[in-house]
């Protein structure tokens, strides 16, 4: 149980960059919001390797090259269902984009990264 508490505390932490990065990227810089939230999905992938390296799965006893190859398998679906996904709850439900992205996120968040980190890319 630790594990997943420190597991949501560090995606929050990586949420925070994310949606940081999203919106100076859309409100300061003008980007489409779909560009914009795969910049932040970027900046808090980073942000959530390297909590999970070395504090939540404290893998750092393992090779860091496999550990990045597999988190950025893992990272590519995450990106992917996060883009496409605020793309269609604020497409179809009108909500703005950081709404849909914050309900895109946590949802993401708890029922595919933790378990995927967990026993695959940490294990």
């Amino acid at each position: 149980m630790a594990t997943f508490v420190k597991a949501q505390a560090s995606s929050f932490i990586a949420s925070i960059f994310d949606f940081l990065t999203t919106v100076v990227c859309k409100e300061f810089f003008y980007l489409w919001y779909v560009t914009a939230t795969l910049l932040g999905t970027i900046a808090g992938g980073i942000i959530n390797f390297i909590l999970g390296r070395v504090w939540v799965f404290n893998g750092k006893e393992k090779g860091i090259p496999q550990q990045v190859a597999k988190y950025l398998i893992v990272w590519g679906g995450n990106s992917l269902l996060n883009t496409s996904g605020v793309f269609v709850v604020k497409h179809y439900t009108g909500l703005s984009y950081i709404i849909s992205k914050a309900i895109v996120s946590i949802s993401v968040g708890v029922s595919y990264n933790y378990f995927l980190q967990k026993k695959f890319v940490f294990a």
